[in-house]
């Protein structure tokens, strides 16, 4: 592996976790374990020669860089410089080149690795109340990403084709799977915005391997096709979703009726093989699907949706009922706040590196952050007897932001002293609820007038080359 100074890499891991509350009899103080950390650089075959930017080191500037305010290197570099300060040790350059050419030499494999893993180890010590009827949820989506525009960038993830050339940004499409119960992201796949193979289905494809048999899956309309319920329903995980309306309508005259408006019929296979699919796969696959069916009515004013048609292979109702069914697909809406808090809260949405490895490694270490706060979140949780869904993820992110600075420039006066502050981060954390407000309805709108700059509808490098001439622009 490289390290000649095993007590070294232990004294960093060891500061890894005291910044994110993983030491001690805390609860879920092994998500980011020794192991799972070793491990990962051992899959990754990392070799080291820098004595500042050691892999662990340039994994703790990444992350502070994610989560901090000011995501530029040089920040991250700053904040690098005031910790060796404070622990006696010399200080580095303020250049960022070093960290910059430190974070290349890092696999991608390793941030994916000590990401996913700290994720899964966060869900497999999650607490069985906090499950949706003995079972696991989670939950499927997608969303898109944004990154400088740069040739490779450009190649690697285009730009949609509706933005002229040099106009637009490249976009990469990003999905992920998360826990319903504890919000940890278990996994996450990248692909192209736009082209053939290129969908949410196929992200979905890739990263169903980690579900296992009497999971639940809850997605939206678009995963609400024949083949992937089916293939789910093979591996024993069922599926909750909305009914795609573009794709099939609801009949409730015909098939098993269960109650108003909930029934279970048979969906056939379809005649024309989808693009997901090999054909000898395609033909080796069952004659029909039951599902069941159920429409939901919204009662609550303001809200924009009034109906909507539910659909599961769930088709016990007296295990499941429809407000349940309705309840649970409205908990889905929680993925959607969890892509909020990961691309607004802590700003993924427009990314900052300049070559696609580094533009997902970017976002693996997005990803791993927030399986950390995730991680405190549960915590607090814990100690409060609360569910963690209750908990803001902004108020928590500030908190440990404040909190950090003390964490480990405290070590020195022992682990009892940790312990108390640990305690008093996490009563802090859990004094951030989010309120419960079923009724609350806000119109999509702005307030705030934007400014009134006109959009570049030139490449720059024309409209400088005008500037420089004496045109105006308007």
């Amino acid at each position: 592996m490289g390290y000649s100074d095993q007590g070294r890499l232990r004294q960093q891991i060891g500061f890894l976790r005291r910044q994110f509350l993983q030491e001690g009899d805390l609860p879920f103080a092994n998500v980011l374990s020794q192991e799972i950390v070793t491990e990962a650089l051992t899959a990754a075959k990392i070799t080291w020669n820098d004595s500042v930017y050691q892999p662990l080191v340039t994994l703790w500037v990444f992350l502070s860089q994610v989560l901090s305010e000011d995501h530029s290197c040089r920040a991250a570099v700053a904040r690098l410089i005031a910790h060796r300060l404070a622990r006696g040790q010399s200080r580095c350059s303020t250049e960022t080149g070093a960290y910059c050419t430190a974070r290349k030499r890092l696999l991608e494999k390793f941030f994916a690795e000590v990401a996913c893993q700290t994720g899964r180890a966060l869900d497999a010590q999650a607490r069985s109340q906090w499950d949706w009827k003995g079972r696991h949820v989670y939950m499927f989506d997608g969303t898109t990403v944004s990154m400088p525009d740069t040739p490779a960038n450009q190649s690697a993830y285009p730009q949609p084709d509706t933005q002229k050339p040099e106009l637009g940004f490249p976009m990469a499409r990003v999905g992920t799977i998360t826990s319903l119960a504890c919000g940890a992201i278990l996994n996450l796949s990248f692909c192209k915005y736009a082209g053939k193979g290129q969908s949410e289905v196929g992200l979905l494809r890739r990263m169903w391997d980690i579900l296992s048999p009497g999971d639940v899956l809850l997605t939206d309309c678009l995963m609400s096709t024949w083949t992937e319920m089916v293939l789910l329903k093979q591996r024993g995980v069922d599926s909750v979703s909305r009914l795609n309306r573009a794709r099939r309508s609801a009949d409730f005259r015909r098939g098993k009726r269960l109650g108003c408006e909930d029934h279970v019929v048979r969906w056939a296979k379809p005649s024309r093989k989808p693009e997901t699919i090999d054909r000898k796969a395609f033909n080796a696959l069952p004659a029909f699907l039951e599902v069941r069916e159920l429409r939901v009515r919204v009662q609550q004013r303001g809200f924009r949706t009034k109906r909507l048609v539910v659909v599961t292979t769930l088709t016990d109702p007296d295990t499941y009922a429809k407000s349940d069914l309705a309840e649970l697909f409205r908990a889905r809406w929680n993925h959607e706040l969890d892509l909020r808090s990961i691309k607004t809260v802590m700003h993924m949405d427009v990314l900052r590196c300049k070559s696609p490895e580094l533009v997902r490694k970017e976002v693996w270490t997005h990803m791993l952050a927030y399986n950390l706060i995730r991680t405190i979140m549960a915590q607090a949780a814990i100690k409060h007897d609360l569910q963690p869904r209750t908990i803001s993820f902004k108020g928590t992110l500030r908190l440990l932001e404040e909190f950090q600075r003390l964490l480990d420039y405290q070590a020195v006066r022992g682990a009892n002293h940790r312990r108390r502050l640990y305690s008093m981060l996490l009563d802090c954390v859990a004094a951030h609820r989010v309120a419960d407000r079923p009724d609350r309805f806000e119109p999509r709108l702005r307030k705030r007038r934007p400014k009134h700059y006109a959009y570049l509808r030139k490449p720059r490098r024309v409209i400088k080359s005008e500037m420089a001439k004496g045109i105006t622009i308007i």
